[in-house]
């Protein structure tokens, strides 16, 4: 039964990769304690687990899961113990997640919620991926990097990433300076992602050729985009319209990743959104992959979680 208390010790062989695993002053540790709800004992290169026997088992499997990333050779951060710690509720979600790595120039990028693991399945295996969810899902983040990967392995030879040029409460026109500098704060975010995934000289040179391009959906019309991987990001802001002449858009040999968050549109009231709208036109049809986030896939700051929870309950009881 769930409700019983367990005691188990786990052993790893390789002294110095054990170090690294409990993290220093055992700091990985402490946050797998305050994660999963357990008490963690360490002697040596053994770690005794001690609590209800579902967490203990988690706690466990989370272990296990962060040992083999070091034998992989990849590196502990916060965010990947607590990864761990979502990836441990049942071993098989996180046996699923388990070789689900995206390579870039800078960064190893790996599942950090089941929602994330799903999310790299349906990237791997689909042309085109719908992904919905709150903000702090990786939505965007995940799909840059697996846009990086691919060209850096010559399976797409540009990237291109976009968004809806709709503000909150802020339009385009009434902001200062010419139409780059209008645009390229509104683009920042996609801007941050691909600096976090390549060296900084790398990026603008890749700027400068248009291997890599960033821009408003309005700059989509018109043209047919092969050999390519495209990324349409806070979709939830388009028009039926917008969307089906961004969707038209995608030529052979390449990708297309469609994000947004359906809790945040800022068009204007009685204008349909065209992301709902292409998940309804487009439902059933087996080429195209969907992934819906929660707030249990949040990987930022945990208060976060549980802002998004707290809208979501609000919402359902309105």
């Amino acid at each position: 039964m769930s409700g019983t208390s367990s005691n188990f010790t786990c052993r790893f062989d390789d002294n110095s990769l054990t170090q690294l695993l409990f993290g220093p002053n055992n700091t990985n540790l402490n946050r797998l304690e305050h994660q999963l709800g357990v008490t963690l004992h360490s002697r040596g290169n053994t770690v005794t687990i001690e609590g209800p026997t579902r967490q203990a088992e988690s706690a466990r499997t989370a272990l296990s899961s962060l040992y083999n990333r070091l034998l992989a050779g990849l590196d502990i951060e916060d965010g990947d113990v607590d990864g761990a710690a979502r990836l441990s509720t049942t071993e098989d979600t996180a046996k699923a997640a388990n070789g689900l790595t995206i390579r870039t120039r800078k960064r190893h990028v790996t599942p950090r919620s089941p929602g994330q693991a799903a999310y790299m399945r349906a990237l791997e295996k689909n042309e085109l991926v719908f992904a919905l969810g709150p903000a702090g899902t990786g939505k965007t983040y995940i799909a840059v990097a697996k846009a990086i990967a691919m060209k850096i392995t010559g399976k797409v030879d540009r990237i291109v990433l976009s968004r809806p040029a709709v503000e909150a409460g802020e339009r385009l026109g009434f902001l200062p300076g010419d139409m780059r500098d209008k645009v390229d704060p509104y683009l920042r975010p996609l801007y941050d992602a691909l600096y976090d995934m390549m060296p900084g000289d790398q990026v603008l040179r890749n700027l400068e050729s248009g291997e890599i391009e960033v821009a408003p959906l309005a700059f989509m019309r018109g043209r047919t985009l092969s050999n390519s991987f495209v990324i349409l990001d806070e979709a939830q802001n388009t028009t039926p319209v917008q969307m089906k002449m961004f969707l038209t858009r995608l030529g052979k040999n390449s990708r297309m990743v469609v994000t947004g968050d359906m809790s945040q549109i800022d068009l204007p009231s009685g204008i349909k959104p065209g992301l709902r709208d292409a998940i309804e036109t487009l439902d059933g049809l087996k080429e195209i992959g969907r992934v819906t986030f929660t707030y249990q896939d949040v990987v930022r700051h945990e208060l976060v979680s549980r802002i998004v929870e707290a809208y979501d309950q609000r919402e359902t009881t309105k």
